[in-house]
């Protein structure tokens, strides 16, 4: 077994082990003093998983109980929510006791906003199915939904209770959902360098996945332990971002979110090379990385288009937003700017 500590001031630990999904109710039973569990989830993960989940935590003398919403961006919204809380509420679940999150990053998203209100906070276990939610939303307590017009914009900070990784889930995932985690796994790389970069570029993924993870939640837990509220060192995981949800909204989530980070990253990559930050050999590695996990790198969005979208991201502070750019592998810095600088930034990296 793996085991990541979160060292904050509500600490937890991130558990990564194949079969762990079946045993999981020997850590639920140690983060919460009731016996009654609302598993929420959605419609493609619950036929699968959910009877394993139950299963398990029967054994331990729990009730369990089962929401599910739709799978698919949509479902991430405020009115689901609300019905999440309103099950928890018929379920007769109490402060004592403990919200399951099965699921993909919509689910640990909304999941985790979920606990963090209803009777204004109950414990909440994260059990990943999707490799972007183990490297990434299920670890360091970001939750939200998003509003009509903006993603993510409707949340809150509350770190789980425990997650639970178990990298056999990802079997039944499709290779377009396993890409869209390698995005996250990627920015990692890009960030950090070192053995997380030397897997992806020399050694079989599959053969490698345990360690893949352990390595992606290690760079998120630095960051999240130095900077829990994100409003510093932390900003550094939106590389790609900020361009990569704005191609989400303009595409009304056609595109992915992994297929828009990639496309976020290539985007800012180019252009840095272009403005003399890295070496055009930087960005054009970072592009031969997403080609090779099957994630696209080229942008045929409108740039104003692109710009307009991006207006309504969350980090923007009144006409400014801190960027991610990028020097090398390893080396990435923060740059605050203007609005107008951003817009250069898209104008830039949608060159050929």
């Amino acid at each position: 077994m793996r085991k990541v500590s979160i060292d904050l001031h509500k600490g937890y630990t991130v558990y990564i082990e194949k079969g762990i999904i079946d045993n999981c109710a020997e850590y639920i039973k140690d983060i919460c003093k009731g016996r009654r569990a609302v598993i929420i989830s959605d419609s493609n993960v619950a036929p699968l998983y959910s009877d394993r989940v139950i299963k398990s935590l029967e054994s331990k003398g729990f009730e369990a109980f089962l929401f599910t919403v739709k799978a698919g961006e949509e479902s991430k919204s405020p009115e689901n929510l609300i019905k999440a809380a309103d099950f928890c509420l018929q379920s007769g679940l109490t402060r004592a006791d403990v919200i399951v999150a099965l699921g993909g990053g919509v689910i640990t998203d909304m999941a985790g906003l979920c606990a963090a209100l209803y009777q204004r906070g109950v414990a909440v276990c994260q059990i990943p199915t999707s490799l972007l939610a183990m490297v990434d939303s299920s670890v360091g307590g970001k939750t939200a939904v998003n509003l009509s017009k903006g993603k993510n914009m409707f949340g809150a900070f509350y770190q789980p209770s425990v997650v639970l990784c178990d990298s056999t889930v990802l079997s039944t995932l499709p290779q377009c959902e396993f890409a869209n985690g390698m995005a996250e796994v990627i920015k990692y790389a890009v960030l950090k360098a070192g053995r997380t970069k030397e897997i992806l570029e020399n050694e079989n993924i599959e053969e490698n996945l345990d360690e893949l993870i352990e390595e992606c939640v290690k760079i998120k837990k630095e960051y999240v332990c130095e900077d829990e509220f994100d409003t510093g060192a932390r900003q550094f995981l939106n590389l790609g971002h900020t361009v990569g949800h704005a191609i989400e909204r303009l595409s009304d989530f056609e595109v992915s979110h992994g297929n828009a980070v990639a496309q976020g990253m290539c985007v800012v990559a180019r252009a840095c090379a272009k403005e003399g930050m890295c070496e055009a050999s930087v960005a054009k590695e970072i592009e031969k990385l997403c080609k090779k996990f099957s994630l696209p790198t080229v942008v045929t969005m409108d740039s104003e288009a692109l710009f307009e979208a991006s207006l309504s991201d969350k980090k923007r502070m009144a006409e400014e937003i801190t960027l991610v750019l990028v020097r090398s592998f390893g080396d990435c810095f923060l740059y605050k700017t203007k609005m107008e600088y951003f817009r250069n930034i898209i104008n830039k990296g949608l060159e050929d």
